[in-house]
């Protein structure tokens, strides 16, 4: 039997949650001072998932790099393959927040995105 803590992020409360596991089995999850608390950290506990923010290369832009971000979460384990895939990406300016960087981001079906904007030099 095993014990994981986590700090829930659900709400501003931050409430730090005990997760009680058997293998991969959660028998017990307390701590929490909500329902959101609850599913948040079961999820966190099963499948981990996170907004993945980076910058990407831009040409002839006003600035060398665009901040991007996921329009969605990815799971926890993939960061690092997305950080990879980010430095591989190069885009011509002008670029505007919210352009679809990649519609389909490291295979996970998320769009990346752009969070500022940049124009040409």
């Amino acid at each position: 039997m095993g014990q994981t803590k986590i700090i829930c992020i659900g709400c501003p409360k931050g409430c730090p949650i005990t997760v009680t596991y058997e293998d991969k089995t959660i028998t017990n999850i307390e701590g929490f001072g909500c329902k959101n608390g609850e599913s948040y950290a079961r999820n966190e506990f099963t499948s981990p998932v996170r907004v993945f923010t980076s910058t990407v290369k831009v040409d002839n832009g006003e600035f060398a790099l665009v901040p991007v971000k996921t329009a969605g979460s990815v799971p926890k384990n993939m960061l690092m393959e997305c950080a990879k895939e980010s430095c591989r990406i190069t885009v011509k300016a002008p670029v505007n927040v919210g352009d679809v960087i990649c519609e389909d981001f490291c295979g996970t079906g998320i769009k990346l995105v752009a969070t500022r904007d940049v124009l040409c030099q």
